[in-house]
């Protein structure tokens, strides 16, 4: 495949490209796609060179994109995993349970993962540590040595290091967790998201009290009360802080537990720093993402439609591709083996949604689009269920499996009378199978295409990377739908389907979002931009409407904020963090 742009090389390049002594150094993209191919297929017992031609034609011409650790890694002989990011075990509420946890996270980061903590555990600020007869400093004082230690990794050379932490809503130092990141210089390696539960909502809307516990002794038992607060006082305050600094996101993780495919064995606390995948102690996200904008037959035309039997053949085999990565790869602790091979969990979703609707000629926020990017999601999922379900008969099925609670799980539920008795009879080799992650970077690398179910960006900008010694650097990008539009009809006027996120109401893109959640039992990586213009009153129908929808998070930036420019507006980035996060590998 010719690359579309300098950035796109660039990005190969410099992010995947496997440099050793000559005459094994990878000279163009397709020794890329063949190296990939070959790991990952190294996992299939019989029928090898059969597997591995064809997990090379799903690589070519960019239409399945895997997760980025798996293109950069695979296959190198590297000590470095396969799995672009992890939520880290439970912290235990002790000095060497903290540093223990610790190291973990920092051996995680050092061999490329990124990771998500929930930090809930620890006890407040003031509470009396009795075994030491000292007085605990709380959550967000750990946090930041977290922080220091991901910056120290990023110092050594390591990958930029990408952490979330969440806090119960119910904790009693989150006040001071919400506005951490008011001061710009705080934090900068981790992203942070209240996890925020059901009966908190009811609170804000019934302006009740709301009283901050610890510890929580159990689900529906009441912890030691600390103080009381309004819950709607607690809402306005985490709402300012994401209005002026982006942060922090939410997680409603009551939403995320009752659709959980393994709900009867596993409690979801955490997820990845983007928020793709809940993930329970030690849990770790395989990804990767079909390229819609590869399969519109007659794009721009008035007979363009989704070629759905190509996406049903691609989705099936990188189910089989995602699986053989779990036994591929390297693991950065044993415990995280051990639950991945437990629930064998991958996350297929999609990317360049966008570009395949303008191509389409249906514009980002109109029912139309979303019935679109609905049935291209449905038929991914469903296909990947089936996939499973056949490798669960060839392979054998997911340890934890129990097929009765399985199939009461709401995601198994919907999927076609047919399916559900192919899994009945044969189980899944996976428990869970979709997720649509950010794919910021390997989306650049198949030319521009919008990331994820992200609405183009821009038409046409500058794109700021960093390179390996964090200095910024300019890239001038056309987006690939508009590069397709030109070099067919030239300087003509781009349709009335080209739409760039600024140009949609906010609650387009919850309604993309949710027509999307039906089909993907993971969760969905998901960023609303508004304009820096946009009103503070409106903010709060906006967070309530994404809980009142079923979604599991809400996350929005707003020019402007206190983490400084997203990357992609032309300007040089003033928030090094903020680059660094964009600019990771996905």
């Amino acid at each position: 495949m010719a690359f579309r742009d300098e950035l796109s090389r660039w990005v190969w390049e410099h992010r995947y490209r496997w440099r050793p002594p000559a005459p094994d150094r990878e000279d163009d993209l397709e020794a890329t796609w063949c190296r990939v191919a070959r790991a990952v297929a190294a996992a299939e017992p019989r029928q090898r060179e059969v597997w591995e031609d064809r997990f090379l034609d799903l690589l070519r011409d960019c239409r399945f994109l895997p997760g980025g650790r798996i293109l950069a890694n695979a296959g190198t002989g590297r000590s470095a995993t396969l799995l672009n990011c992890f939520v880290m075990g439970r912290i235990e509420d002790s000095m060497p349970g903290i540093c223990r946890a610790l190291e973990e996270s920092a051996l995680t980061l050092q061999q490329g993962g990124g990771i998500g903590l929930d930090f809930s555990t620890l006890r407040p600020r003031g509470a009396a540590a009795t075994a030491s007869g000292t007085i605990a400093s709380g959550p967000v004082s750990f946090m930041r040595i977290w922080n220091t230690m991901c910056a120290t990794l990023l110092a050594t050379g390591s990958r930029r290091g990408a952490m979330m932490a969440t806090l119960r809503c119910d904790h009693p130092d989150i006040l001071e967790f919400i506005d951490a990141k008011r001061d710009p210089a705080e934090l900068r390696f981790f992203n942070l998201a209240v996890a925020v539960s059901d009966a908190f909502m009811t609170a804000v809307r019934s302006d009740s009290p709301w009283p901050l516990v610890f510890p929580q002794a159990a689900p529906g038992v009441p912890g030691r009360i600390h103080c009381v607060v309004r819950a709607r006082d607690l809402w306005e305050r985490l709402l300012a802080a994401n209005y002026e600094t982006a942060e922090p996101g939410v997680q409603f993780c009551d939403t995320i537990n009752a659709t959980n495919n393994l709900r009867w064995c596993e409690t979801l606390t955490a997820t990845n720093p983007c928020g793709e995948a809940p993930l329970p102690p030690y849990g770790a996200c395989n990804l990767g993402s079909i390229n819609l904008s590869q399969f519109v037959r007659g794009p721009f035309t008035r007979e363009a439609e989704l070629d759905l039997r190509a996406i049903a053949e691609v989705a099936r085999i990188a189910v089989r591709f995602l699986d053989d990565v779990l036994e591929v790869t390297r693991f950065p602790l044993p415990a995280q083996r051990e639950t991945a091979l437990a629930s064998r969990r991958i996350g297929l979703g999609i990317t360049g949604l966008a570009d395949a609707l303008v191509m389409a000629g249906l514009r980002y926020d109109t029912p139309g689009a979303r019935d679109f990017a609905a049935t291209a999601m449905r038929v991914v999922c469903v296909n990947a269920y089936e996939a499973s379900s056949a490798l669960a008969a060839e392979k054998g099925p997911f340890p934890a499996l129990e097929i009765a609670r399985y199939l009461a799980a709401p995601n198994l539920r919907q999927l076609p009378a047919e399916t559900r008795l192919r899994i009945e009879a044969a189980g899944t080799r996976n428990s869970h199978l979709t997720a649509i992650a950010p794919a910021g970077t390997i989306s650049l690398l198949a030319g521009n295409v919008a990331s994820g179910i992200e609405p183009m960006f821009a038409f046409e900008g500058k794109r700021v990377v960093l390179d390996a010694t964090g200095q910024p650097l300019e890239f001038t990008v056309l987006n690939n739908a508009v590069r397709r539009w030109r070099e067919k009809h030239g300087d003509c006027p781009l349709p009335a389907a080209f739409v760039t996120a600024t140009g949609l109401e906010p609650e387009a893109h919850l309604r993309m979002q949710a027509a999307l959640q039906p089909w993907v039992d993971g969760a969905i990586a998901k960023t609303i931009n508004l304009p820096a213009a946009f009103p503070r009153e409106r903010y709060r129908e906006l967070f309530e409407s994404a809980h009142r929808l079923g979604l599991k998070g809400c996350t929005t930036y707003r020019p402007g904020t206190a983490r400084g420019q997203v990357a992609g507006l032309g300007e040089p980035l003033r928030d090094k963090a903020v680059a660094e996060r964009c600019c990771t590998v996905a």
